[in-house]
């Protein structure tokens, strides 16, 4: 029996899911416990479809619009950690839902930024990807005109203010590290002035998560972002690894989506996980690999990540 090739396998760390998406997916998982199917969820939970359908198999019922939702429900009401416009929350109350807001707490923080630059009356920029879920939830925190979106450097050179000396930006916060960097490098040479964000707004686990790919990419013949193709951070992740060197970088949601012809001849493989994108789908991957080849494990971090968010105060223990 010949002996299996030699693979050498290097794990991104940290990868998978962030503080924001474990708060989002328990909140769903915590309203099934405490109230029973269903769970009305608008929008994906979380963009990954693994975790999607695991909660629609307990219970949970995704739609896209409150509208979906039947007007007699008694059953909580959950909205995606991309977050929502005003008009979601508005609509929720004024149909008496039982809602729980599960939107990251970074992307709340993005959404008050942007609110206190409103009411300061400055012209608002918002660095981001059209349609993207929580795009649309920062921009419908405001007023219709009140923002306007900025999605390539091409964008910031073209951009004409109405008044230069009152402008402000905040951006999604799972975008890419380097593209964001050069937007904001234009804006601020146009507009010295500009009002940026006191911390950074791309969100810690995005800039982790983008730091180790670029540590691994260099090194390793081939590398796999775990992630679904709505997943704007591990689009982001793919991006970086390919501007990074390396030569085949792809997205997958699960083993099975892996084209086997572009890892023909590799004897290193780099693996990473979006933030949104479970863990036990790295393991099914590496057990695919480990069927073919023997693999050696190393772990290459460049971040140690602690953050914790706790669940909407109604579904606390201390809640009563």
């Amino acid at each position: 029996m010949n002996a299996k090739p030699k693979l050498k396998i290097v794990l991104c760390s940290p990868r998978g899911f962030c503080a924001g998406v474990v708060r989002a997916i328990d909140t769903v998982e915590r309203a099934l416990t405490l109230y029973g199917a269903p769970v009305y969820v608008r929008h994906e939970i979380v963009h990954n479809r693994y975790v999607v359908d695991s909660l629609r198999a307990k219970g949970a019922i995704f739609v896209e619009e409150l509208a979906e939702i039947p007007d007699d429900t008694k059953a909580p009401v959950v909205f995606s950690a991309h977050g929502v416009p005003k008009s979601v929350p508005a609509d929720a109350q004024r149909r008496n839902f039982f809602s729980l807001d599960a939107t990251c707490p970074l992307v709340t923080k993005v959404h008050r930024e942007a609110a206190i630059h409103f009411k300061r009356g400055h012209e608002i920029l918002l660095i981001g990807h059209s349609h993207h879920p929580e795009v649309v939830g920062t921009v419908g925190q405001l007023p219709a005109g009140a923002v306007t979106l900025i999605e390539t450097a091409e964008d910031a050179e073209k951009f004409t203010p109405k008044d230069a000396g009152n402008l402000a930006f905040v951006t999604q916060t799972t975008l890419s590290i380097d593209d964001t960097a050069e937007i904001v490098a234009v804006l601020k040479q146009r507009f010295p002035d500009i009002h940026g964000p006191h911390k950074e707004d791309i969100c810690y686990a995005t800039t982790n998560r983008q730091l180790a790919v670029k540590k691994v990419a260099p090194v390793v013949d081939a590398l796999i972002v775990v992630g679904a193709p709505n997943s704007s951070n591990s689009q982001r992740l793919r991006e970086v690894a390919e501007r990074e060197g390396c030569k085949v970088s792809v997205l997958a949601q699960r083993a099975s989506d892996l084209d086997w012809n572009m890892f023909e001849g590799i004897r290193s493989l780099g693996i990473t996980a979006g933030a949104s994108a479970p863990e036990v789908i790295v393991e099914e991957i590496m057990d695919a690999f480990a069927a073919c080849y023997e693999l050696e494990v190393e772990t290459v971090s460049a971040a140690e990540e602690n953050e914790f968010f706790p669940l909407p105060r109604s579904l606390r223990p201390d809640a009563a």
